[in-house]
């Protein structure tokens, strides 16, 4: 296997809904292991997310957890995800789902270098950048 850059994110609860919500936007395989699978069947955050990871079709891979007990958790501001590509109709499909019942700071439109591009925070506070080529 090769070398890959992929994004991880920390939730504070809601790792599960988020990465199932991922995996309706981009369709793939989420497999999902809580910290009661790895042996913490009797702790309080038995049914929390240990580590779970999305594989899509597409090639994306997003992975994600509960913060364990005794960590900050600091949403949002300490990660973006950028999807980027030249198939239009994907990438405006994911921005849809993505964008709704999130808030929009940058509407996807033709931008000034060329590209349609466009920026928002999901529903559960993460920051989503869509880039689509011109050419």
């Amino acid at each position: 296997m090769s070398s890959r850059l992929n994004p991880y994110i920390s939730f504070d609860g809601t790792a599960r809904q988020a990465m199932e919500f991922y995996q309706q936007v981009f369709g793939g395989n989420l497999q999902i292991s809580t910290y009661g699978d790895a042996g913490a069947s009797d702790a309080p955050e038995a049914d929390k997310i240990m580590h779970s990871m999305l594989e899509t079709d597409s090639g994306f891979t997003l992975m994600a957890s509960d913060i364990p007990p005794g960590m900050e958790h600091r949403p949002g501001n300490n990660i973006s995800v950028s999807l980027t590509g030249d198939s239009d109709e994907e990438l405006r499909g994911y921005w849809a789902k993505l964008s709704a019942d999130g808030v929009v700071a940058v509407p996807l439109e033709k931008q000034m270098w060329g590209d349609v591009f466009g920026m928002c925070t999901d529903r559960f506070g993460i920051t989503w950048m869509v880039d689509i080529s011109a050419g």
